[in-house]
């Protein structure tokens, strides 16, 4: 077949060559009167592994999938709209040129899918995927995310890392600048913290800034969460959140994307990748961002997609103020504590949250509530010193400080609230109260 002379020609080793064989085989295995592989528990891990349940497309259909989403000049919508026009995805294969042109295809992607590339670069693609242990999801598989499937433009194939059952759970989407101010970062992990533990998924785009902030305030509850990239499944982006990435997996978070294994870092994905967090969430909060900030797009699809828009407020002569502040005067819910939150959650999600709980997790208290932990004097003095808003220089904190402390007791009081939690250290030695 075309296809295995294609991959031969690019990768030469016979283990990408065993690859393509398994797939031709789980094909075969995929027709009627074969048997099929056993299912998989949804709360299983399929990292690394080849999805073949009666829940999933059978690979012929996904390989449908894939062509249309990497053919030539074809957006979500359009290629939606082919696909319900055929009775099966895998049919797309059989078709002549002119069926394909009758589906509102354009030359270029009708042309595309006729001579055989779509299926070549689509096998390519899932070999690809398999590689980097991500899973390919469709449209038309049920763990396709359901409000994702509400949107005007859902995109029809998502690549995805971790437990994909997650995407389906009530999800609130954490958004903000990428240069937050000290009380940013803390409202952003101290709401993300406090939201996860009640069982509420932390979904976020792991950006820079607020992005990373409530993702760590998630983990930081123990409790799972997701990022949606604006790259590749295999590209991370900041290249300084490989770790916060890892983390997300090995707790049993999710990573998605809808853009094709080796995807670098492109400007204009970004803002399409809003759509997608968004879409995915029951309501999006606004922590911090400028006026001109891409948080804007986010809000904006949000509101567009029928979902509920938070803003933490900020102070008016901060620019980062500028967004939150601007969409609570259009309506958008006030936030400073998960409780508002929670009581606009809309009435059937709290109650699926509530039953989701266990008897263990509704009597937990929140993070925020926990009894304060007993300091000594020295700590308490440094507490008074410090602002949650405002970050303090090391020699700032040693002047205010310089009659009553020697600098080796306020070194040894910083290092203990540090390990307790209550003090964050910044760059450049300034130091700032954690939430």
């Amino acid at each position: 077949m075309q296809g295995a002379t294609f991959f031969e020609s690019l990768h030469g080793d016979g283990a990408r060559l065993r690859i393509i064989g398994n797939i031709r085989q789980m094909q075969e295995n995929s027709r009627p009167g074969n048997k099929a592989a056993p299912e998989l528990p949804c709360g299983s891990s399929r990292e690394g592994k080849r999805m073949t349940t009666r829940d999933q497309a059978i690979p012929e259909d996904r390989l449908a999938w894939l062509a249309m989403t990497l053919a030539p000049t074809l957006g979500p919508r359009r290629i939606l709209d082919a696909m319900r026009q055929i009775e099966r995805p895998a049919e797309l294969f059989s078709l002549s040129l002119t069926e394909l042109e009758s589906l509102a295809l354009p030359a270029a992607a009708a042309q595309f899918l006729f001579d055989g590339k779509g299926r070549e670069v689509a096998e390519q693609q899932q070999i690809r995927a398999a590689e980097v242990g991500a899973q390919i999801v469709c449209f038309s598989d049920k763990l396709y995310p359901e409000r994702l499937r509400e949107i005007y433009d859902p995109p029809p194939v998502l690549w995805i890392r971790g437990n994909a059952c997650l995407l389906s759970l009530p999800s609130i989407a954490v958004v903000g600048t990428r240069h937050p101010s000290p009380y940013g970062t803390g409202m952003a992990e101290m709401l993300a913290r406090d939201l996860a533990l009640r069982g509420v998924l932390i979904l976020s785009g792991m950006a820079r800034g607020v992005d990373t902030a409530a993702h760590k305030g998630a983990l930081a509850a123990q409790r799972p969460t997701a990022a949606v990239w604006g790259t590749g499944i295999d590209v991370i982006y900041p290249k300084e959140n490989r770790k916060l990435a890892d983390d997300i997996v090995a707790t049993g978070g999710v990573i998605a994307t809808e853009l094709p294994v080796g995807t670098f870092p492109a400007p204009q994905n970004f803002p399409r990748r809003n759509r997608i967090l968004s879409g995915m969430s029951v309501g999006v909060l606004v922590v911090e961002a400028s006026e001109h900030s891409g948080t804007r797009v986010t809000a904006r699809c949000a509101l567009e997609q029928g979902r509920d828009v938070y803003a933490v407020p900020g102070n008016v002569t901060s620019k980062g103020s500028w967004t939150p502040n601007t969409l609570i005067k259009q309506g958008a819910q006030l936030t400073a504590s998960w409780e508002d939150i929670w009581e606009a959650l809309p009435s059937q999600v709290r109650l699926q949250l509530e039953s989701a709980q266990s008897s263990a997790s509704d009597s937990a208290a929140p993070a925020s509530l926990l009894p304060e932990p007993v300091f000594g004097p020295q700590e308490a003095m440094v507490l008074e010193v410090l602002q949650p808003d405002s970050a303090l220089q090391l020699d700032e904190i040693f002047e205010k400080l310089d009659t009553q402390m020697t600098s080796s007791e306020v070194f040894t009081a910083l290092f203990e609230l540090e390990l307790a939690g209550r003090v964050r250290k910044l760059p450049g030695s300034s130091y700032v109260l954690s939430f």
